[in-house]
């Protein structure tokens, strides 16, 4: 099936975070041309890895390659002819990757504002939107808006804190509302694998609006009226993604990072103060039948995992999805459901736009 420019973007993005994170995953050791056990796994995934081409992938050469794959990722993000930003690098909090772009449509009216949240695991990932929704928002007189926020550090920065900073972005552009030409009251989010749960979070979870703050931002609702996913997962609960994906997925080394453990028995056996993170951390958690609609793609691989499934393989499986559109169903809440490899002919970033555009239509 031909892919769209929205796909192949993903595709190209989740391949370079996906080996971001795997070579991350390897121990440090010294280069010697003899094979490690991890390395070759990814040599298998990764074949033009081997520079010398002697069939042994060493830490050196996982690292040239990881690097050739960041600067393919930031040429194909940004071409020469791309959209600047009205506004670049905009603080929206007090940490140094509290940072947004902000890109103004043409309107003699307040505009609608799509929010893009990028993934990459937690730990990578760029605010650059791709230029061809961009163009196309912009067209339809869509104000559009990339964040960063903070990376996980499995210390002092865990789940949830990149949804709150998600949440807090919501907040500062509702704040910029009259001065930015937005209309406050249609507002979207979306974003792939991470960024798709930290949309389906802002999207699920109750208003963090405190009316009483002494921060103007504070004071601004964190509720938005649609959310767009490719490849998202419901939630971030280990013991969850075990029992929805199966294999080894749940082993995925953001989700350890994520809340600071380092076993699987860990993981899997949490203290009560450790459930409380998972849960709080998991959008599904927060679902009620009072929370917008979700437009949710998925590209990966069906069915069950295999038997030597890599760790983390399955993190963007459609079961997620599948269970999102059981909940929401039970909700009465409405979610369109896209699997690629079953939608031939269809351009999903397109009807991403379009889904968003009927749901501001009926705010009033």
């Amino acid at each position: 099936m031909p892919q769209t420019r929205c796909s192949i973007f993903s595709s190209c993005f989740l391949t370079i975070c996906t080996f971001v994170l795997l070579v991350q995953s390897v121990p440090a050791a010294e280069d010697k041309p003899q094979p490690d056990e991890r390395l070759q796994k990814l040599l298998k995934r990764f074949p033009d890895a081997d520079k010398n081409k002697d069939g042994i992938l060493t830490r050196e050469e996982a690292r040239e390659y990881r690097q050739q794959l960041q600067k393919r990722q930031n040429r194909n993000a940004r071409p020469a002819n791309a959209v600047k930003p009205t506004f670049a690098d905009v603080k929206y909090g007090d940490h140094a990757r509290n940072v947004l772009d902000f890109y103004q449509a043409q309107s003699d009216q307040p505009t609608p504002l799509v929010i893009y949240i990028h993934g990459g695991g937690f730990v990578g990932g760029n605010k650059r939107v791709n230029p061809g929704f961009l163009k196309q928002c912009l067209d339809a007189g869509i104000s559009v808006a990339g964040i960063h926020y903070r990376f996980i550090d499995g210390k002092d920065v865990l789940l949830p804190e990149p949804q709150r900073d998600g949440a807090r972005a919501v907040q500062f552009l509702r704040s910029k509302a009259k001065e930015w030409n937005i209309d406050p009251k249609r507002v979207a989010c979306f974003g792939g694998s991470a960024g798709a749960g930290i949309s389906m979070w802002i999207g699920f979870h109750d208003d963090l609006a405190n009316p009483d703050s002494d921060d103007p931002v504070e004071r601004e609702s964190t509720r938005i009226q649609a959310i767009g996913t490719f490849g998202g997962q419901s939630t971030y609960d280990p013991i969850k993604i075990k029992a929805l994906v199966g294999g080894r997925a749940w082993e995925h080394p953001s989700i350890f990072k994520a809340y600071g453990v380092t076993t699987a028995e860990e993981a899997l056996h949490p203290t009560p103060e450790q459930q409380k993170r998972y849960d709080e951390s998991s959008a599904i958690t927060h679902l009620t039948k009072d929370d917008p609609p979700l437009y949710m793609v998925y590209s990966e691989a069906d069915g069950p995992l295999p038997a030597n499934a890599r760790p983390g393989q399955g993190i963007h499986h459609p079961n997620f999805g599948r269970d999102l559109v059981k909940n929401m169903n039970e909700l009465g809440i409405e979610n369109v459901f896209i699997y690629t490899p079953d939608a031939k002919g269809r351009n999903p970033q397109r009807e991403m736009l379009e889904f968003f555009q009927k749901q501001f239509a009926k705010v009033k």
